[in-house]
């Protein structure tokens, strides 16, 4: 069966949440810390006048955006957003692309649980 390329990409930030995940349920932080926290991909960003330091950006192009959870428990959980266009354009073959997308979802999490990306990734 044939995949599309957003499908391969989904697949490529999929792999990518599953190992932060297991990186922060490891130990060295609280198992809820990731909890409700919803992870998206869109095409491109939308329409956005400023950008805040919920936003990974590259050339002041975004790569991805952070939106905490808002006050109050009957509030929005919070939500990565990783936009694919602007990611599959900097990457030169799959391997960068799935390195780079690794790199993006783990900087969007560092900054939700407000660590550095090494906390959660080591290797980066």
């Amino acid at each position: 069966m044939s995949r599309t390329r957003a499908q391969s990409f989904d697949d490529l930030v999929l792999e990518a949440v599953e190992a932060v995940e297991r990186s922060v349920s490891d130990g060295r932080f609280s198992d809820t810390r990731l909890e409700g926290v919803e992870f998206a991909v869109e095409d491109v960003p939308g329409e956005v006048t400023g950008y805040d330091t919920d936003v990974l950006e590259d050339r002041d192009v975004p790569l991805a955006r952070l939106l905490p959870a808002q006050s109050g428990s009957v509030g929005p959980k919070p939500r990565i957003i990783v936009y694919r266009r602007p990611l599959e354009l900097r990457a030169h073959g799959s391997e960068e692309l799935s390195a780079l997308i690794r790199s993006v979802v783990v900087e969007q999490v560092a900054n939700l649980l407000n660590v550095r990306p090494e906390e959660i990734d080591p290797d980066l």
